[in-house]
């Protein structure tokens, strides 16, 4: 996951992809991490995050770029729990600068952002908000290759979600 600037990017969420949610809490396992136990003060739902996503991760051809609400805090909470080195991290423009235009015609917030931050690069984005309407934008907005993956936030990313983002990756060299 270096940052050479031929390979493409992967635009990662935190919430549903990798902390799934929506579905009955008995539902979801309790992962051991690397922290164990977890510091009193943190978010209970770390209990979530399956470790086993940190190596399909960086197995992955590209270079993982945290899209999270989370930000600098992924790299800090998630990361160490996922045995990831430090990532690069979108921010995000502040609310009052986001077009209510966007939304109001469907385009999710993160959406221009991703497209800006790649700068013509292939890219992966990894969410359980996307729809359609991005994908459409995406297709007529970014000149390169761009997958735009929604992962279903009741179970997260799966072992077949793996599968896709690896075939994707790998039909671009």
């Amino acid at each position: 996951m270096t940052g050479s600037p031929r390979r493409p990017l992967l635009f990662l969420d935190v919430d549903g992809p990798l902390i799934p949610f929506g579905a009955a809490p008995e539902q979801y396992p309790a992962h051991a991490t690397r922290l164990e136990p977890l510091d009193a003060g943190a978010n209970p739902l770390l209990a979530r995050l399956d470790p086993a996503h940190g190596p399909r991760l960086a197995a992955l051809p590209c270079e993982v770029v945290w899209a999270t609400t989370w930000m600098g805090d992924a790299n800090e909470c998630i990361a160490p729990l996922l045995g990831l080195p430090q990532l690069a991290v979108v921010f995000w423009p502040e609310p009052s600068d986001i077009d209510d235009q966007d939304e109001w015609n469907g385009l999710h917030w993160k959406t221009r952002t991703l497209v800006e931050w790649a700068a013509g690069r292939p890219f992966v984005w990894v969410d359980d908000e996307i729809t359609d309407t991005d994908r459409a934008w995406v297709a007529a907005h970014h000149p390169a290759n761009a997958l735009l993956h929604r992962v279903d936030p009741r179970q997260g990313l799966t072992a077949h979600d793996y599968s896709i983002l690896d075939s994707w990756l790998k039909q671009l060299f």
